[in-house]
Formats: structure tokens, C-alpha cells, sequence
């Protein structure tokens, strides 16, 4: 029999198929959906779940006593669909891919710049209903403009460099020290971007500091008469303000793919009909390039996860990898951080030839890896599985790879025991 058909990976929200193909050369059990109707469901029966942005995973979901999920995929930049800190006391490690689609991004950008430059948006929407509204007021070159990038990250660097090559000036802020490429200045604060910039680009996480980070203050410090785009997340910029701003005069036009509630329409933004405001609907990464290679990317680090117990590359677990030797035998233990735990394992461990041992901590979260000698045959194995997860901080334990060693057993959950069906 097939042990890795016992592992169920559910891929949704129309996620690259060079992803399942992957997983089905391995030998798991793939269900492709475009889109997960019952996603409480999806967490209960599912081992794996991929998903993009469409998908909501909550604390709720993940703390359901029968929650049967090893790890999830965010097929994209983004994990705001999926809470962290409940998927990480699970015993979850999340996954993402922050670089795939960092080429298509930066493109849709300067393409936007572009467009708002020469009131694209608007002659587009005259030609379609008859009117030749051709006219030069209010039109201009991007050459010699200045482009303010917010967040000199993956993106807004790319984003940078394209602006160059079409003549543009470049400064940038970021919350960290970021060496600048090409010609690009940084400046000391955002402020200072904001009021040098004719185009304000964003390129943030969201977080505490860069929610509702340009509002009505940051808009007025703006030059009257230029642009703001947001390809980043929704709820940094407040749409009220900028709504405000464009009517008045204030912002020449402004480009949005993303929106503090999503799905887009016209009851739950007041950015829609608005003048040279050009809205898409959260396309940054949607090429199919981008696709493919958050696909590879992301598939890679779960089966490498399934496999040997790798959490490098996490969003939410301690990034932690160990070298295998040719052999050897490997347990992962996941256990709440707190003093005596180490030592607790090791006095385990004393009964055991070991071969290699690596533990990475990060917030209320340890992540222990664990290499024996070959000798040590499947029966030891799940003696030493069954003695860690009696550890009072231990969260979860699994043999890998998961796939050659699946049972039911206890899982214990800070400090509550819940029966969950086929967890190792």
C-alpha cells in the first residue's frame, strides 16, 4: 500500500497545477479546488491545505479540537488570510513565497505610473462608450519624475530599478537600513519621501505600524498634483482620505489592487467612478510566471517539511534544518517555550545512540529536530514519539518522513490533551 495516500493535500484558489503534479510524482494524495466551500471542513479532514488569498484560515478553525492540518501553503506574498500565532500553538508551520511573484509586481507598478501619467484609465472608459476624448491637459511624461518608493524590500527594489531605466529619480524609505541599488537616495524619513515624490509607491507588510499609514495627514504632505499607488495590502492607506484628495485636486490620480475589504465592489469602496483612479483586482502577482514560481517555491518547501521535518522559510515557526546522514532515523518535536524543556528531552534522548540534534526557538514556540542511528528500528522510534509527546510542554511529535509513519495518536495542545484522528 501507498502510505503516502494516506496524507491528504488539498490545493485551492486556482493554485499553479505544476504543484500537484509535483506532489503526485511523490506519491500524496492531491485534491485540486478552485475554490474551498467549507473551509472549517478543509481543516479537519485535510493534512495540507495551499491556498492564496481568497481562503481565510482562523484561530477558531485551527483550535477545533479535530483540526488534522501538518502545515499550510499560502500559494503567494501575503499571510494575512491565516492566523499565525494560532497556526503556530497548533503545532502549524506556514509557508509562503515572498519573492515569486516580485517581477510581475514591480511591472503592473511602472505600467501604473504610466497609465496614471496619461489619464489612461479615463480615455479607456470614454473610448468604450463612444467619446474620443483626446486631449494633452494634465498629460505627461514619466521621464525625470520622482518616483517615492515606500518599503525598499524585494518589490519596491525591483520597482526601483524599472523606474530608472525609464528616467525616473528614485528615493526610497524603509524601516530598515536597506542598500540602495542603481541611483536610488534613500531618505531618513517617510515624510521626507512624501513630500519629494511626484508617484508614492507602497510596498509594506501589514502590520501595527503600517496599518492606516497614509491617511489624511500623509496625503496633505503630499505635492499637489501627484499620484499614490498601493499594490502592498489594503488597510495601510484610508480610502476616505484619498477619495477626499482626488476631488478636491489634491492627488492627480491614484491606482489601487488592493483594498482593506476584498472582494471589490461598488457598496465597500469609495474609490469607484472617481477621476484617472485606476482599480484592479488584487492582480499584482497574477501572471502566470509569478504563478509557477510561487508554485515551485512553495511546494518545495512543504514536501521538504513532510520529508525531513525542514521548517526553513516558515512565517510562523522557528526556521530550523539539520543536515541528514545517510541512514539515520529523524524525529521533530514541537513544545512551548518555556525553561527545562531541553533538558526534559535529553534525559529521553540518554537511552539513544543520537546523530545529530538542532533546536531553534522563536516567540512561545521550540522546534526540535532529531537524528538517530540507524539502528534504532521503528518500534524505538515510536517509543521515543510516545515519550516526548508525554512531555507537559510538548505540542506535537512526528517521525519523518510522516508519509512511512502514520497512526492516530494524542496530540497535546499547550495544556489540554485532545484526540485527534490520524496525527502522529
Amino acid at each position: 500500500m501507498d502510505l503516502n495516500n494516506e496524507i491528504k493535500i488539498t490545493l485551492a484558489d486556482k493554485v499553479a497545477p505544476s504543484s500537484a503534479v509535483t506532489f503526485k510524482e511523490k506519491g500524496y494524495n492531491v485534491v485540486e479546488k478552485p475554490k474551498i466551500k467549507y473551509v472549517e471542513r478543509a481543516v479537519k479532514e485535510n493534512h495540507v491545505l495551499g491556498i492564496r488569498s481568497k481562503t481565510f484560515i482562523t484561530k477558531e478553525m485551527l483550535e477545533q479540537p479535530d483540526n488534522n492540518l501538518l502545515a499550510i501553503g499560502c500559494y503567494c506574498i501575503g499571510t494575512d488570510q491565516v492566523d499565525l500565532e494560532a497556526a503556530a500553538r497548533a503545532g502549524i508551520p506556514v509557508f509562503n513565497s515572498p519573492f515569486g511573484n516580485t517581477r510581475s509586481v514591480a511591472e503592473l507598478i511602472i505600467s501604473q505610473v504610466i497609465q496614471l501619467s496619461r489619464r489612461v484609465g479615463d480615455r479607456n472608459r470614454e473610448c468604450h462608450v463612444g467619446t474620443w476624448g483626446k486631449t494633452h491637459i494634465g498629460c505627461h511624461e514619466i521621464r525625470g519624475k520622482t518616483l517615492g518608493v515606500i518599503g525598499y524590500g524585494h518589490v519596491g527594489s525591483q520597482v526601483s530599478i524599472l523606474a530608472e531605466s525609464c528616467g525616473m529619480k528614485v528615493v526610497y524609505y524603509d524601516t530598515s537600513a536597506k542598500l540602495h541599488l542603481g541611483n536610488a537616495l534613500r531618505l531618513k524619513t517617510m515624510e521626507q519621501v512624501l513630500r519629494a515624490a511626484d508617484f508614492v509607491t507602497l510596498h509594506v507588510p501589514f502590520t501595527d505600524i503600517t496599518k492606516n499609514m497614509i491617511g489624511k495627514k500623509e496625503i496633505a504632505m503630499m505635492k499637489r498634483g501627484s499620484y499614490l499607488l498601493n499594490a502592498a495590502r489594503g488597510k495601510c492607506v484610508v480610502l476616505e482620505d484619498v477619495r477626499e484628495a482626488i476631488l478636491s485636486g489634491h492627488l492627480a490620480g491614484a491606482y489601487f489592487d488592493v483594498y482593506p475589504k476584498e472582494p471589490l465592489n461598488l457598496l465597500n469602496n469609495v474609490l469607484c467612478g472617481l477621476p484617472n483612479v485606476i482599480l484592479t483586482p488584487h492582480i499584482g502577482g497574477s501572471t502566470e510566471e509569478a504563478q509557477e514560481n510561487i508554485a515551485a517555491d512553495v511546494t518545495q518547501k512543504l514536501l521538504e517539511f513532510l520529508e525531513e521535518g525542514t521548517t526553513s522559510g516558515s512565517v510562523n515557526f522557528p526556521e530550523c534544518g539539520l543536515v541528514r546522514k545517510s541512514g539515520t532515523r529523524r524525529i521533530v518535536n514541537v513544545h512551548r517555550n518555556v525553561p527545562g524543556v531541553l533538558k526534559s528531552v535529553n534525559i529521553i534522548l540518554s537511552d539513544y545512540n543520537v546523530e545529530g540534534q538542532m533546536l531553534s526557538t522563536r516567540g512561545d514556540i521550540g522546534y526540535l529536530i532529531v537524528d538517530f542511528s540507524s539502528g534504532q528500528g521503528s518500534e524505538k522510534m515510536r517509543q521515543i514519539k510516545t515519550k516526548m509527546d508525554e512531555l507537559d510542554a510538548s505540542i506535537r511529535t512526528l517521525i519523518m518522513p510522516v508519509r512511512k509513519y502514520w497512526d492516530s495518536k494524542t496530540l497535546k495542545t499547550n495544556d489540554q490533551h485532545v484526540k485527534l484522528s490520524s496525527k502522529l
